[in-house]
């Protein structure tokens, strides 16, 4: 028997994890019995061509990487099955070794507290909240019915970005407009990240040796997206994307926060819903406030050190925007324990962390340049002398999703497919 094959009699383990886009969509398997090991993980990307990127690397480091056609999310589940249960890399003999297949779905409403398994009933509500997040929840309905077509009887759980934040009390989570809004037609703020969120706090407590629910923890998603929380005893009590992932942080090329009437000028200037849409989600951000690159935070920073104003101010901007969500969370929280820092800036960007952390002295938050590049990886980047500790923790979405399915099997206790 090799080294990834199940003990005989054991019953199904692995868990897929699919977090599907428009043109790429991202997969990791676990075996969730041997301490949430990775036995493959990988990425078909250009979905929709005849040249559609296919990555699969398998656990001990060995990788496939072809070019084929995939033509929609069908084709790219049955490459992603097809490399697992019968390429050269194989993981998996059958599909009766999967437990479930875990889909990050980016916006549940209302509706969805928790994860849930997925009907024809969760469908619907999915694919009813498509306004809420146009870009990412019919995506993910298109993950999830492609793998039921693929892998017929094996269950699918929904793992929302939105259910950790449900938390949040009607004073974080309610917007000043009148109520009957909020009762008809559930405009609120919702909160998004909710898994790298989640999957932080419960790294700090292990990491500081405390139970989360003893903890207040201000946790700082930065990358294209970028997300603010403030986590009180493991529940949210505020966040800062909204209704949508559009507000709060400056964004690779989101607004964040602004004048709501600022799209009203933009429509009386004769711009449309759906340019105005387009230009506050796709052509603003770091990308419209520097002016260079793809609003990829590398390109701002080497073009302010090359003395470009613009990008230097949008830098600036940047930061600042950070800073003033900290301090506002960490006076909601009446203190804190520490900052984290995740996501792709988050933990592999020494140069904003230090530009952060360089404004928290007065919250007895100091910085450890030493420490601080350390890179990417789990790490207390505060000094000895900070009440208020800084660390930085690479977020694990895939590994939250994974625990998540695999907890609402268990609790259902169902059987997995034959």
């Amino acid at each position: 028997m090799s080294d990834i094959e199940p003990r005989p009699g054991a019953p199904p383990q692995i868990v897929l994890v699919i977090n599907s886009y428009a043109t790429q969509m991202e997969f990791q398997w676990f075996r969730m019995a041997e301490e949430h090991r990775v036995l493959a993980k990988g990425v078909v990307d250009q979905i929709g061509t005849n040249q559609a990127v296919i990555l699969h690397e398998r656990y001990d480091g060995r990788e496939l990487h072809e070019k084929m056609p995939v033509e929609n999310a069908d084709a790219a589940v049955r490459a992603i099955k097809h490399q697992a249960m019968s390429g050269d890399l194989a993981i998996i003999k059958s599909a009766s070794e999967i437990l479930c297949i875990g889909h990050r779905v980016v916006h549940g409403g209302e509706k969805f507290t928790a994860p849930t398994r997925i009907t024809d009933d969760v469908k619907k509500s999915i694919e009813g909240f498509k306004t809420l997040a146009p870009l990412h929840n019919a995506c993910n309905l298109a993950g999830i019915e492609a793998c039921e077509v693929v892998f017929p009887g094996i269950p699918n759980v929904a793992v929302f970005d939105t259910a950790f934040h449900h938390s949040m009390p009607p004073a974080s989570y309610l917007y000043a407009i009148p109520y009957d809004y909020f009762q008809k037609y559930g405009v609120r703020k919702y909160g998004f990240h909710g898994s790298s969120h989640q999957f932080v706090v419960n790294e700090t407590a292990l990491i500081l040796g405390r139970a989360a629910s003893s903890l207040k923890l201000i946790t700082c998603h930065l990358g294209r997206g970028c997300s603010v929380a403030a986590v009180d005893g493991g529940k949210v009590l505020d966040t800062s994307m909204g209704m949508t992932p559009l507000p709060g942080l400056i964004m690779a090329t989101r607004c964040g926060d602004i004048d709501p009437a600022v799209v009203l000028y933009l429509a009386r200037q004769n711009m449309s819903a759906d340019e105005i849409d387009d230009l506050l989600n796709t052509k603003s951000g770091l990308l419209g406030l520097a002016g260079v690159g793809s609003g990829d935070i590398r390109d701002v920073i080497d073009a302010a050190g090359k003395n470009n104003q613009q990008a230097a101010m949008a830098l600036w901007a940047y930061v600042q925007r950070i800073v003033s969500y900290i301090g506002a969370y960490y006076a909601l929280l009446g203190g804190a324990d520490a900052i984290v820092f995740t996501g792709g800036i988050g933990t592999y960007n020494p140069y904003i962390r230090s530009r952060v952390i360089g404004q928290l002295g007065v919250l007895g938050c100091h910085l450890s340049e030493t420490k601080n590049y350390a890179m990417g990886k789990t790490q207390i980047i505060s000094d000895d002398r900070s009440s208020l500790k800084a660390i930085v923790i690479p977020s694990n979405e895939e590994l939250m999703i994974a625990r998540e399915s695999f907890s609402v099997m268990h609790d259902e206790k169902i059987p997995a497919a034959s």
